[in-house]
């Protein structure tokens, strides 16, 4: 499931963080299909003296934010819908009324489903379950224990 990993120059306080978490959290759900009880949402402050564009220190709020979904499960259209809402959720939570640095990005990343999971399982594999479980009555019976 997804994982959200956001950078951000200045530094926040805690509720911010979990303000930013939550609405990144619900804006995978609304926008991907993303299952909130598996999102995980990483966020680290960078103090502005650390980030720089253009060879430039930075002189507005300024965020760096990178989803990684499994390959194929989404459409340019929800990625793009995606990408759009969380920059203007960053915008709105970390501009406080100025723009964001122009070189603050959403990046969507697609990882094959053989190469990632979680709870010990990649995505491959719960998918090939998932597909038994559909396809044999008493195995999806049986899962379910």
């Amino acid at each position: 499931m997804p994982t959200l990993h956001l950078k951000v120059s200045p530094l926040q306080n805690p509720p911010r963080y979990r303000a930013l978490a939550q609405a990144l959290t619900r804006l995978s759900a609304e926008h991907l299909g993303k299952r909130a009880e598996v999102t995980a949402v990483l966020i680290e402050d960078l103090p502005a003296a650390r980030w720089y564009v253009g060879g430039q220190d930075v002189q507005r709020p300024t965020a760096f934010l990178e989803i990684s979904i499994t390959q194929g499960t989404n459409s340019g259209a929800e990625k793009a819908a995606f990408i759009a809402a969380a920059f203007a959720e960053l915008q709105i939570q970390l501009g406080t009324g100025q723009p964001l640095e122009p070189a603050s990005y959403v990046v969507v990343r697609e990882l094959p489903a053989s190469d990632w999971g979680y709870g010990g399982q990649t995505q491959a594999a719960r998918q090939a379950t998932r597909r038994l479980a559909e396809g044999h009555p008493v195995a999806a019976s049986l899962l379910s224990l």
